[in-house]
């Protein structure tokens, strides 16, 4: 049969999924036992704390049901489509044995309501019979019936078992005790008891609020998923959060303390013929509730068998496998049967039970995140017709952490340590699947334009801020032998911020922009193997002047004006000359610093150090290559290098030279120790280049100051003669940095 002439649901399965798990056996077991524990307001303020969890959940999927189609696997489908399919794998895994675990923890439920039972044989015949004779034959039934007749049987008990119950909570509501009509109850005078207990009574109570996404497992069998999910989750959670003050208050004021704690079946004593009434109503809330996940955990496995989670081929498409006639995941619903069994005949759960909590607050502190950064992210095709608020998910997704570490830390943590095993080993068996970058690039996109219309207003607002490079570089060498991709990685590590434009020589068009494209591609994937901190784009341009020019208007990626622009030497000198002196008007238009690295063979040993040129009549660029040695200095590369200034003065003033020197470092709090300066009285007839060649020869790096008047007298013969030095950084400050 095809599948789409299969018929589909509306919304009441969803409303009634979620209602009869909502409404199921901790409903009618451990309730009594909370508000006899820590009373009538510890209780609300549980119900609160644990709506503070499923309304925002409920919300989110709501919003995200209604962006776009949701097929089969509900919660699974949503996350993994959002989150990439190995993370939301990796919740879908434990989503369906949570899932699955939650129908035999509902059937060891349903034996409670034959208590009467086990107590009439214990005391006629001294047989202290096992859960598992109601049990085990409970879920055969239960199994038997499912795997024959599938979701449509599922359906019609549903309307039948939740109409019992709640004819069930009605004649209890409605109920009457000698304690309640003899004793005169305050409830706003009613006092939270034992507050150490708080989250141990939470962890029991909690599972019952996670019924609340039980409908939208359904997914894939609904004629409209994305109005059946809303208003049947939505009212399902406001029915359910009701329903549970009226029983709180009715248990405070119609059962004594000791009656509370001491009485599982309390609800009967209070019930119009509660004898009766309130074991059916615990049975049928049991099996409504083992039915809802019978019916939701393998369509949950199906999908994840439908999206390759499993290792191999043929697994998957054995457990995706649909039944013709009725679209049933007839394969999916065997495992579920056998997981289902083998806690069934266990007996008990109730470790288990916490462990499912766990996972169930992993699933909606998930969607909520979602919910959270799609609304951060503003992107245009999210664009729900149902909308939650971005606060409410926040608060959702913080308090389901929360709260996970308050009922049980170690299971907790065992439970992140499961998921983690398992997408260690999913994001190793399918390398090729991306993870959750869409989602957080539109978040990180948004938060990045915020920051830089931060920046820019409060930078014009306060132009005297303290300085700190944002570097442009405009190149046309490879980058694999390109320094200044080096020095602008320096740069940017810690203190500054670069961009690195690769020049394409010629017109913009098709061709030239597809070869851009091809070469940002080239060099970014080269580059994601180092620790790359540079910004890094193509530029088109009919010549290297109108690129530069460009790049002198470019915005910086920071919303800081860009302050520097550096140049790098090439093979060819000439050109290289002719290039470098066309340009320095326009730096100097632009009130730029400029640096100029010059072109050296080999790779830089990090072990050396750098050296720093002063002439004791060039304070801005002094200053400016202090600030820029400690910069570049800050970059792990540089841990086993030292940096030594060295000062040419002329003769006669080298202890002024040496206290101004000194009191530069000692104010300016830079990491230069007193031997690591050198003052040097340049002899009348000595190059300064001379005893740079002689001192340096064995630096790593050398930053050398220049002037832009004399560098037009002299041309490139100004960054010429330094042949004994490796690396050099010529550096010019358009204005006086102040080291504060």
């Amino acid at each position: 049969m095809d599948k789409s002439s299969i018929t589909k649901f509306g919304t009441a399965p969803v409303f009634f999924t979620a209602i009869s798990t909502i409404l199921g056996a901790i409903l009618f077991l451990r309730f009594g036992f909370a508000v006899g524990t820590i009373g009538l307001w510890g209780v609300i303020l549980i119900i609160v704390l644990g709506h503070m969890v499923t309304i925002p959940t409920a919300l989110a999927i709501s919003e995200l049901a209604t962006n776009k189609r949701v097929e089969g696997g509900g919660e699974y489908f949503i996350i993994s489509r959002s989150f990439g399919l190995n993370i939301g794998a990796t919740i879908g895994i434990a989503l369906y044995m949570s899932q699955a675990i939650s129908v035999a923890f509902y059937v060891i439920a349903f034996t409670e309501a034959f208590e009467p039972l086990f107590n009439w044989v214990k005391e006629s015949y001294g047989l202290n019979l096992p859960r598992q004779v109601i049990s085990i034959p409970a879920m055969t039934l239960l199994a038997v019936l499912i795997l024959k007749k599938g979701a449509n049987l599922g359906v019609k008990a549903l309307y039948v078992v939740v109409a019992i119950l709640f004819i069930s909570l009605g004649l209890f509501l409605f109920g009457s005790t000698e304690y309640g009509e003899t004793t005169s109850v305050n409830i706003f005078s009613n006092q939270l008891r034992n507050t150490n207990q708080f989250f141990v009574v939470f962890a029991i109570i909690f599972p019952a609020f996670t019924g609340m996404t039980a409908g939208v497992g359904l997914s894939g069998d609904l004629k409209d998923p994305s109005k059946s999910i809303p208003i049947g989750t939505i009212a399902a959670t406001i029915v359910g959060l009701i329903i549970y003050v009226f029983v709180v208050l009715k248990l405070t004021s119609f059962a004594s303390i000791e009656d509370l704690l001491n009485r599982q079946l309390v609800m009967g004593d209070i019930a119009i013929a509660g004898w009766i009434v309130v074991p059916i109503g615990l049975a049928a809330s049991t099996i409504s509730s083992a039915i809802g996940s019978f019916m939701v955990a393998p369509r949950t496995l199906q999908a994840l068998a439908l999206d390759r989670a499993f290792p191999k081929s043929n697994i998957n498409k054995w457990i995706g496998f649909s039944r013709k006639k009725d679209g049933e995941p007839i394969n999916a619903s065997i495992i579920t049967v056998i997981i289902a069994f083998f806690f069934v005949a266990m007996g008990n759960v109730n470790s288990v039970a916490t462990i499912i909590s766990m996972f169930f607050m992993v699933t909606y502190g998930s969607l909520c995140l979602i919910s959270f950064l799609n609304h951060f992210g503003s992107s245009p095709s999210y664009r729900p017709s149902f909308r939650s608020r971005w606060y409410l998910s926040l608060i959702g997704f913080v308090i389901s952490l929360w709260v996970m570490f308050k009922i049980d830390t170690l299971y907790a943590f065992l439970a992140f340590c499961f998921m983690a095993l398992i997408y260690s080993y999913l994001d190793k068996y399918h390398k090729s699947r991306k993870g959750f970058d869409s989602l957080f690039l539109n978040t990180i996109f948004q938060l990045s334009r915020n920051m830089h219309v931060f920046v820019q207003k409060n930078v014009s607002k306060h132009p005297k801020k303290e300085w700190r490079p944002s570097v442009v570089c405009v190149s046309d060498k490879p980058t694999d032998k390109s320094k200044a991709l080096d020095f602008l990685n320096w740069i940017s590590y810690k203190y500054g911020f670069a961009t690195y434009l690769h020049f394409i020589d010629g017109y913009f068009s098709k061709i030239t922009s597809q070869q851009a494209a091809s070469e940002l591609s080239r060099i970014i994937n080269n580059y994601n193997e180092i620790s790359n901190h540079v910004y890094i784009d193509t530029i088109i341009s009919p010549s290297y002047t109108s690129a530069i020019s460009q790049a002198l208007q470019i915005p910086s990626i920071t919303g800081m004006p860009n302050n520097m622009l550096i140049f790098e030497t090439s093979d060819d000198m000439v050109e290289n000359e002719k290039r470098i002196i066309e340009n320095i008007p326009l730096v100097n238009a632009g009130n730029f610093d400029l640096g100029i690295i010059s072109n050296s063979v080999g790779k830089i040993n990090y072990s050396k150090d750098i050296h720093l040129w002063i002439k004791s009549n060039d304070t801005e660029n002094a200053n400016l290559i202090i600030l820029l040695s400690f910069i570049i200095y800050g970059h792990p590369v540089w841990k086993k290098s030292k940096i030594k200034i060295f000062d040419i003065c002329k003769e006669g003033q080298y202890q002024e030279t040496k206290f101004q020197m000194q009191e530069l470092i000692s104010n300016g709090r830079l990491p230069i120790t007193s031997s690591n300066i050198q003052i040097i009285e340049q002899p009348e007839n000595v190059a300064s280049k001379t005893i740079i060649n002689q001192k340096s020869a064995d630096s790593a790096l050398a930053i050398i100051g220049f002037r832009i008047d004399s560098m037009k007298h002299n041309g490139m013969e100004e960054f010429m003669g330094y042949d004994n030095l490796k690396t050099i950084l010529f550096v010019n400050s358009h204005s006086l940095k102040v080291i504060e």
